[in-house]
């Protein structure tokens, strides 16, 4: 049975299955072509641009869309009841006398000017029907309804065509032509693109790896004769990605790669959430998660289903496109996407993976493995070691990883570095003799202070030994191997549109998991910072980061912001993280979400970090009145029996003041299942405020 082409999500075509004709015909040409022409307007960070208008002023006074119409209606009944009973007579006729006063009476006699009278009749009449008209549209607000109601409508009629029409008459315009590309002279490159937008043989994820190979041939990186010879020998398909896929088998959330962003949600019609932000579309991009992420919330809260996965998903489409490298991180069976949507799988623990995992990075610097690995090991307890870091155990490290890199040329694997940390004399022996018969002698006396100091008390040796012993289990036999029998995938292959997951053995071996996370993120914040070409974004998604942030890793993240990387971390609760590094871990990362069920204290964390806003606010107070007149005592009881309430008056205080954007009680209690507060920042340093958004919207 041939593959089928995987599905795309709503308004984007899929792409074609490999070995599988590209897509055509009448239904697949609508769907991309209209996608590219929509309108995307400029919009603050963290808002989903594909058809996004901006809103109308505010109006603090506006009046209720269904109390407005209701209250047009009555008055038009009310108008209608007036002039009925004036045409009809129940009124009387004295409505007619300002005519008759300002016009002869020979108009209205027999044998006299009737038509002069005919006519002064109808203009009278019809300036009576306009002053009702006037009144009772005063009183039911019906200039509002127009401009609020039946205006738009006109607007959206004769004003604003469909983009097909808007595209065909302006050519020169016209996203599917490819006009930049025309205006620099590639005209049968263009064509030869525009022919197979309209035929079916491009999506989204082929528009966006063509517009960046063509930035780079106007950014001098590239000839635009190369790039068009490539696009017609090929199309669509042109500067494909290493892998050949041009699509993910199977997407579960909406993207727009022309914006780079996916959408998350809707963000509430809630008066807690600023007024242009109501019931517009919320997305995530490089733009801002390059400051990085950090969702916090309990177990099925949604972090992973509604947030990770989209992100990782719209990451590894992106990579297809050659724009970004990402890195994903979470325990099996996390459902951080399938298999076949990622180019290296690197299943730690299990016999199937067909990807080992760099222990020490791929670095061959001794000094840096050993600050990578020490911080992987004891990162989590350095604040406890002397000198309340981990440059001791660091030290350690490289005291053996030096030395036995001179002797063997590479570095040992677990079960060698395991040995030598215990302090075997077997295998410290032969590290000496394999150091003198290579004349290593500066490396031999970084071996013999190791030696020295394995006795000393308080030596870190023994806790470095304990740590890696938990890698030393017949379930990692297979893995972190040095020799080269297996295939290490490193993170210095950042610089390449990579997708990458690293599934951490959480079950039986959870602080083993906790260990490598560290590791992985550790690394990824020094390969990173330390790469040549900075071109793509490189993104690293830790499903779960319990026990895994550090003083050390805190400062990779803050360096990740200039290095155009950033990071996504979820925890279950703040709980998780050490109390000294609770507060700068929020400081630390530009996007913060708190999602459905956090508790009362992670509440006042964020409540604290999203600071507080001047508020306008309301006091009513109502106050008895007290009759004094007789009559006035008779009215005010007939009245109090009449409503079951006394007769008052009402005091109104207009006064401004502080007020956090969101209290603590506020997220612990007011976030209502599904939906989650979330404020993002760009690397330009535009912030938007917290907004509710609702994750299933």
């Amino acid at each position: 049975m041939p593959p089928t082409a995987p599905p795309a999500s709503p308004g984007v075509p899929p792409a074609p299955a490999p070995g599988v004709p590209p897509v055509s015909g009448p239904a697949a040409r609508p769907s991309f072509v209209t996608w590219l022409r929509a309108p995307r307007s400029e919009a603050a960070p963290g808002v989903w641009t594909y058809e996004h208008k901006p809103k109308a002023p505010e109006e603090p006074d506006r009046i209720p869309g269904r109390r407005l119409l209701s209250g047009a209606l009555v008055a038009l009944l009310c108008g209608w009841l007036v002039w009925s009973l004036l045409w009809n007579g129940y009124l009387g006729g004295y409505w007619l006398w300002p005519m008759y006063l300002l016009t002869p009476d020979s108009w209205y006699e027999r044998g006299g000017n009737t038509q002069a009278g005919w006519w002064s009749q109808r203009i009278y009449i019809g300036i009576v029907l306009a002053v009702l008209a006037v009144i009772f549209g005063r009183v039911g607000h019906w200039p509002e309804v127009w401009r609020r109601y039946v205006a738009p409508l006109f607007r959206r009629a004769w004003d604003e065509p469909a983009p097909e029409a808007v595209a065909a008459g302006r050519p020169e315009g016209d996203p599917v032509e490819w006009p930049q590309l025309r205006a620099a002279g590639g005209h049968s490159a263009a064509d030869r693109l525009a022919a197979d937008a309209r035929a079916g043989a491009m999506n989204d994820v082929d528009h966006a790896r063509i517009d960046r190979a063509w930035q780079s041939v106007r950014a001098g990186r590239n000839s635009l004769a190369s790039f068009t010879d490539t696009v017609l020998r090929h199309g669509a398909a042109s500067y494909g990605h290493p892998s050949g896929a041009r699509d993910l088998p199977a997407r579960t959330a909406r993207h727009d790669l022309l914006a780079h962003q996916v959408r998350l949600g809707t963000a509430a019609e809630d008066s807690r959430n600023p007024y242009q932000h109501r019931g517009v579309g919320l997305a995530l991009d490089p733009e801002v998660l390059g400051t990085s992420l950090l969702a916090v919330g309990p177990p099925g809260s949604g972090k992973t289903g509604r947030v990770v996965r989209p992100v990782v998903e719209s990451l590894c489409l992106q990579a297809l496109a050659g724009q970004v490298a990402v890195v994903a991180v979470g325990a099996a069976g996390a459902g951080l996407g399938a298999d076949e949507a990622f180019d290296v799988v690197v299943k730690i623990g299990r016999p199937d993976s067909g990807y080992d995992l760099d222990l020490y990075g791929g670095t061959t610097d001794p000094d840096e493995a050993a600050g990578i690995l020490a911080e992987a090991l004891i990162g989590d307890m350095a604040a406890s070691l002397p000198g309340g870091d981990s440059r001791r155990a660091a030290t350690a490290l490289a005291q053996l990883l030096g030395p036995y890199r001179a002797a063997h040329g590479r570095f040992p694997s677990v079960p060698d570095l395991r040995e030598l940390l215990d302090g075997s004399k077997t295998a410290v022996n032969a590290l000496r003799e394999a150091l003198d018969e290579a004349g290593e002698r500066a490396q031999a006396r970084e071996l013999e202070a190791r030696v020295r100091q394995s006795g000393a008390p308080g030596d870190v040796g023994a806790l470095l030994a304990d740590r890696i012993a938990l890698l030393d289990r017949p379930a990692f036999a297979d893995f972190f191997d040095t020799t080269g029998d297996r295939r290490p995938f490193s993170l210095r292959a950042l610089e390449h549109p990579l997708r990458v997951r690293i599934d951490l053995p959480e079950r039986g071996h959870a602080e083993a998991s906790r260990m490598l996370a560290r590791l992985v993120l550790a690394q990824f914040t020094e390969c990173a910072v330390g790469r040549a070409d900075r071109s793509l974004f490189a993104c690293l998604v830790l499903d779960d980061a319990s026990h895994t942030v550090t003083p050390e890793a805190l400062r990779g993240i803050q360096r990740l912001r200039s290095a155009h990387a950033g990071a996504v971390l979820t925890l279950r609760t703040l709980d998780d993280v050490p109390e000294s590094l609770r507060s700068a871990l929020l400081g630390a990362v530009g996007c913060r979400m708190a999602c459905a069920g956090v508790t009362t204290w992670d509440g006042a964390r964020f409540a604290e970090v999203w600071g507080t806003e001047w508020v306008e606010t309301r006091d009513v107070t109502d106050r008895q009145i007290i009759a004094e007149e007789p009559l006035t005592k008779v009215l005010h009881f007939i009245r109090k029996v009449a409503t079951g309430k006394a007769v008052t008056t009402q005091s109104v205080t207009v006064r401004t003041v502080e007020r956090e954007r969101w209290s603590a009680s506020e997220l612990a209690h007011a976030v209502p299942p599904g939906h989650a507060v979330l404020s993002v920042t760009s690397v330009r340093g535009e912030g938007g405020p917290p907004v509710l958004v609702d994750l299933r919207g």
